[in-house]
């Protein structure tokens, strides 16, 4: 398949009405949940009434993500979409923290099915890195959001005033300048991005260079423009422009720092980036401050959150469809 065929197969519904003896369909809809550097970090473990979402630490991102943070988040957020297309399907879905296999664990239990406007926002939602157009959200919307983006010890703060805008905006700046002086970090950045679409089709993951606001390109020329092109001051003044664009951001902040909470982060995120797109809203991280763990504490200080845990930043907002990424075949992602 081409690059547009491959994203017409990947992002779109497929039938649910054998979905309790076909797990693979809800695995289908699992994997098309947001990850760090599309790293789609899980392997799926179909067994009698449960599935297990386990972590494949070899798609690790050290640089980034030295904890592992945004890996065990990424289950969450499989985990959210999983639950979804389950409850579309007919069956009850009830998620725990496994320690054993430090993963998730589903168990299933018949039900009605519901089709609900989050599970139909699936195949609609992505992190779009444009410019936004600045219109404000209605109060009907921004509670909506802030209804999603809520868990079990997970909270989210939305801010829309262009003061807070513009000291978010200078956090992340300062993310930025960290994490560019970082040589492995940018090495690994590099590892992930698929700088056309014959080499996203091919390995079916990371970072497609056209949905980072690049173009399609040969990797020599594109390894050739980030070389001489990459820099924080550019990075900077794109993430100005697009954070001033935003009419919100929320932060997801966890209660207690452990992978329990890590992953119920990854399912509020899910859960709010799904309403947006169900309200026609795009999102897309800005999480430097909470990746450079120096500067992780005093962003904390700064939303007076005390000794808790900030899990995401995450811009919203009215924007263009941008290029969608691919994922991996769902018989790459399952064991057993």
């Amino acid at each position: 398949m081409n690059y547009s065929e491959c994203v017409a197969e990947t992002w779109r519904h497929v039938p649910l009405d054998n979905a309790a003896q076909d797990y693979s369909k809800l695995v289908h809809y699992a994997t098309l949940a947001a990850s760090s550097h599309n790293t789609q970090p899980w392997i799926f473990q179909p067994e009698k009434n449960r599935i297990r979402i386990l972590p494949d630490l070899s798609r690790r991102c050290p640089a980034v993500d030295p904890d592992d943070h945004h890996l065990y988040a990424s289950l969450g957020c499989a985990a959210e979409n999983l639950l979804l297309a389950a409850e579309a399907a007919g069956l009850q879905g009830h998620c725990s923290y496994d320690a054993s296999t430090t993963g998730v664990a589903i168990e299933f239990e018949e039900t009605t099915p519901f089709r609900s406007p989050l599970f139909d926002a699936i195949i609609t939602r992505q992190c779009s890195r444009v410019e936004y157009d600045g219109s404000p959200l209605s109060a009907d919307h921004l509670q909506l959001l802030e209804t999603a983006g809520q868990g079990s010890g997970v909270s989210i703060m939305l801010f829309t005033d262009e003061g807070h805008k513009e000291q978010i905006a200078r956090y992340v700046a300062e993310g930025n300048t960290a994490q560019f002086r970082d040589i492995a970090w940018a090495r690994e950045l590099k590892s992930w991005i698929r700088f056309n679409g014959r080499e996203a089709v091919s390995s079916g993951d990371g970072l497609y260079g056209p949905a980072m606001g690049n173009p399609d390109v040969p990797r020599w020329l594109g390894s050739l423009a980030m070389q001489f092109g990459f820099s924080a001051r550019k990075q900077n003044q794109k993430d100005f422009r697009h954070i001033r664009s935003s009419s919100a951001i929320a932060v997801l902040v966890s209660d207690i720092d452990d992978k329990t909470h890590w992953i119920e982060a990854g399912r509020c995120y899910e859960r709010l980036a799904l309403q947006a797109a169900a309200l026609n809203l795009k999102t897309a991280f800005i999480n430097q401050p909470v990746e450079v763990a120096s500067l992780r504490e005093e962003f904390a200080d700064f939303l007076g959150v005390g000794n808790r845990r900030p899990d995401f930043i995450v811009r919203i907002g009215h924007g263009r469809e941008a290029p969608r990424s691919v994922r991996r075949p769902v018989a790459e992602v399952v064991r057993g």
